[in-house]
């Protein structure tokens, strides 16, 4: 669980400096505000979507539905055979 905190930080810290520390380093133009709204919107779309994903990838809803003939295939297919499968 904790390489997941660690990923989440490292992520955050990315996107937060592209967010927030990126804007301050536009050159002077006519396009500057421009430019800075661009960086700050693609930051915190992109953290959000990857949020979004990672957190639904962290603790999914429902797993991998099989039937229970595959399941029987898979048992008896790997060398550790459980007897108590019916």
């Amino acid at each position: 669980m904790a390489s997941a905190w660690i990923t989440v930080v490292v992520v955050t810290a990315f996107w937060g400096f592209v967010g927030i520390i990126c804007p301050f380093f536009v050159p002077k133009s006519s396009e500057k505000g421009i430019i800075q709204t661009m960086l700050v919107l693609t930051a915190v779309c992109c953290y959000l979507f990857w949020l979004c994903t990672f957190l639904m990838q962290l603790n999914p809803l429902f797993g991998p539905e099989l039937e229970t003939s595959v399941l029987r295939a898979i048992l008896w297919n790997w060398e550790g055979k459980d007897e108590n499968f019916q």
